[in-house]
């Protein structure tokens, strides 16, 4: 044992107590490591005892190893108790130099408000309030029966097609993202008694990449009346009536003829926009018609006792109408956008 440490009680003893006090010593993690390195680790006073036990002589060394081992053991125990205390008050620490005061004023608040699109559509369904009409609501998770052939859509109809509307799978689950409010219509001929009188706002799906003037999610509003005796001179009273209260006294609509597979006639809705950019000229708005035959048969309801009117309008395209601005500011969640229209809370 030439230049082994000779392996004595006291020796042990006094490595056991230098460890002791420089785990007890160490105020934080990076001490504790520091003293493991010094009295637990290859090189540390023990672990030199332990390696000198190959030198000793063999009648020796069982007696020897239990004194080294038991010793080793002991410090070891200190290290992972005290390792564990300081990792317990570290984190204790940490938790109340990060805690936050939830009931503390902040330093900068600033007024919230709704957005532009659900003030526009509870202004325009108050508008039908006040003409007596109800406000409806429906799934946007819709039955391909409410959304297409309720509607009179033909089995090959272009807007059937993946390219045009989100279908949930499976494909026979028949469930698609509906592509507008017209099933809420359906469900509220169903629902109510008759005479109806319904407009149903609503966000509604449809495949289009977002630009300027198109978005994938958008808001609409649609309208039906059905009772007996309306005509199309009460679907323009009731659009003349919506469009002065949305553009002004001044505001006026025009009709052209088109083709709707839920109405007939049907006809494109344009309303003259003075503002508009380029000079004053008319812009498409929404369509519109006289509810198809078809449509209250599939509802159940005789077409030769009772007609009706149908409409509808995109709200982000109102919105434009009224403010000049771009549709895809209108899902950015900006407050600034907001900001520009009144924070109304």
């Amino acid at each position: 044992m030439s230049d082994a440490t000779p392996i004595t009680e006291s020796a042990v003893a006094d490595a056991v107590a230098a460890a002791t006090i420089a785990i007890s010593d160490a105020a934080d993690s990076t001490a504790l490591k520091a003293a493991r390195a010094a009295h637990v680790a290859e090189g540390s006073p023990l672990a030199r005892l332990n390696g000198a036990l190959r030198d000793v002589p063999a009648d020796q060394r069982p007696a020897l190893g239990k004194l080294v081992g038991q010793a080793r053991g002991r410090v070891n125990q200190l290290f992972l108790a005290r390792e564990a205390e300081l990792s317990a008050a570290e984190e204790t620490a940490r938790l109340a130099a990060e805690a936050v005061d939830v009931t503390a004023l902040g330093g900068r608040w600033s007024a919230g408000a709704r957005h532009p699109l659900n003030l526009l559509m509870d202004e325009m369904s108050d508008i039908f309030v006040g003409m007596g009409w109800e406000v409806a609501e429906g799934p946007e998770l819709e039955n391909e029966w409410f959304n297409f052939d309720a509607l009179n859509f033909d089995e090959d109809h272009p807007a059937r097609a993946m390219q045009d509307t989100f279908f949930v799978e499976p494909a026979d689950s028949h469930l698609v993202l509906r592509t507008h409010t017209s099933p809420v219509q359906i469900r509220s001929l169903l629902d109510r008694p008759l005479p109806v009188y319904v407009v149903a706002p609503g966000r509604t799906f449809r495949t289009d990449e977002l630009d300027a003037t198109h978005t994938p999610v958008f808001h609409q509003i649609e309208g039906i009346a059905i009772d007996k005796g309306l005509t199309m001179a009460h679907l323009r009273g009731t659009l003349e009536h919506l469009a002065r209260a949305m553009f002004g006294d001044e505001a006026k609509i025009r009709l052209r003829p088109n083709y709707f597979p839920f109405t007939e006639p049907s006809a494109e809705m344009d309303v003259w926009q003075p503002n508009a950019k380029g000079g004053p000229r008319w812009i498409e708005w929404g369509g519109c018609g006289m509810v198809n035959r078809n449509v209250l048969r599939a509802c159940g309801i005789d077409p030769e006792e009772y007609q009706g009117f149908a409409f509808g309008m995109g709200i982000e395209r109102t919105l434009l109408f009224r403010n000049e601005g771009d549709m895809r500011d209108m899902i950015e969640g900006d407050v600034r956008f907001s900001k520009q229209y009144g924070m109304v809370v």
